[in-house]
């Protein structure tokens, strides 16, 4: 199995954390999302541990929001320690009404809305993380208007290219996120920061992209912020004492993805770290990054049910599912590799070459390609591992399709932390 919380029972059936995968579908439907939460801990008390061992006094993990946010997940991630990231008044409202502390909160985004950064400042964000300028403004006249001093790091952008996909590279010059170094506008916007009133510059933020797997980029962008950072205590007698990375380490979806040594890489960038600073003579900053996907993702399966098979002669079979695009967007958007297996035929061979198509009238709406799996009959369970981050996140209506539920599941019981949406909550803002 591609990780040790699946595997097979004595009825060959799929197992997630030890609960049969086709009892889960049986009873709450499909499709259906499940996310092992024991998993979940686990992934925290990975990054929380090599943290706090390799990094300096006040470093800590911050989990990504976007990769699954709903109400459940927050108590998770508090009880084991971590803080959290959020992009938008909606993220953060999730997170804090799931009694997350407001002053573990980071609150990222490059348009927040007049009325997103007012309610953040009233709320008692712990550090919003500027993006521009025009951002600037706002926060330190809302600030005021409050009778608070907000803590802030800026988005500056270091200039690096981390070979990862095109639409998960954040760390370029001309990148729609931060401000760049290279331009000399980040040197500037550090000025403007330190002179506004109501809030006060604690470091620095930094983002390079997603589905990195070594350390190397990340010594890379260490070294660039650094540098900066060496700048800005030249120019302007400012010392940052936060340095954030921005998001975890990469996942592997498929068996031939790199597996990933997550303590073992955030010693490697401790250590780097540590050189740098004793060459700079630059005080250790603390480190925080933003993990989602390597929080979440392998604790998600998705299940379908099969409605059947389709053979194109001399060409390709299909096997068609009850979801598709609607639940899982991301084959459509970045023709992502994932592993598929008939649950209910878990323990038979692997040998039927399909495509699996979902049921949106688009021919883009697929799963997966040229796979093999069990060859399935109308009514199997078709699961789809990795499905924990940026699936239930970036779910749809399209097709006025329905929303999955997702249930949770803990030392060998499931709860029910979604309910499926209904068509009553399909119609209910219509007028």
């Amino acid at each position: 199995m591609l990780y040790d919380n699946l595997s097979i029972n004595d009825k060959g059936h799929l197992a997630i954390g030890g609960i049969d995968a086709c009892d889960l579908a049986a009873e709450y439907g499909t499709p259906l999302y499940v996310l092992d939460e024991d998993q979940v801990r686990k992934n925290c008390q990975t990054y929380v541990a090599a943290m706090k061992k390799y990094l300096p006094e006040g470093s800590m993990p911050l989990y990504a929001g976007k990769a699954l946010c709903f109400r459940g997940i927050y108590p998770v991630i508090d009880s084991e320690g971590m803080g959290a990231d959020v992009v938008s008044g909606g993220e953060a409202a999730t997170a804090l009404s799931a009694g997350f502390p407001a002053s573990k909160l980071f609150f990222h985004g490059t348009n927040k809305t007049d009325d997103e950064i007012a309610n953040g400042v009233r709320q008692g964000i712990g550090c919003f993380v500027v993006d521009n300028t025009n951002e600037l403004e706002v926060l330190g006249r809302e600030a005021q208007a409050a009778g608070v001093v907000q803590k802030i790091l800026l988005r500056v952008t270091v200039g690096l290219d981390p070979h990862t996909l095109e639409a998960i590279n954040t760390g370029r010059v001309d990148s729609q996120f931060g401000v760049p170094i290279e331009t000399g506008q980040a040197l500037a916007f550090t000025r403007a920061a330190l002179s506004t009133s109501g809030v006060e510059v604690i470091g620095f933020h930094s983002h390079i992209g997603s589905q990195i797997f070594e350390p190397d980029s990340f010594c890379d962008q260490v070294d660039r912020l650094l540098d900066f950072a060496c700048s800005v205590r030249n120019e302007l007698g400012f010392v940052a004492g936060t340095f954030n990375l921005g998001g975890g380490f990469g996942v592997p979806y498929v068996e031939s993805d790199p597996k990933v040594d997550i303590a073992a890489n955030i010693r490697a960038i401790a250590e780097h770290l540590e050189a740098g600073c004793a060459k700079a003579d630059y005080p250790l900053p603390r480190i925080l990054m933003e993990p989602g996907r390597s929080i979440v993702a392998n604790a998600g399966v998705t299940l379908y049910a099969a409605g059947g098979t389709k053979t194109v002669e001399g060409y390709r079979s299909y096997v068609t599912v009850d979801g598709g695009m609607t639940d899982n967007p991301r084959y459509a958007l970045y023709k992502s590799a994932y592993t598929v297996l008939n649950a209910s035929r878990a323990s038979a061979p692997a040998d039927f070459l399909c495509t699996i198509a979902g049921r949106c009238c688009e021919s883009g709406d697929r799963i997966a390609e040229e796979i093999r799996i069990a060859e399935p009959r109308r009514g199997d369970i078709i699961a789809v591992l990795t499905t924990g981050a940026y699936n239930f996140a970036m779910s749809s209506n399209y097709n006025r399709v329905l929303r999955p539920a997702l249930v949770m599941v803990s030392q060998g019981k499931a709860r029910l932390a979604i309910r499926r949406q209904t068509i009553e909550d399909l119609l209910a803002l219509e007028l």
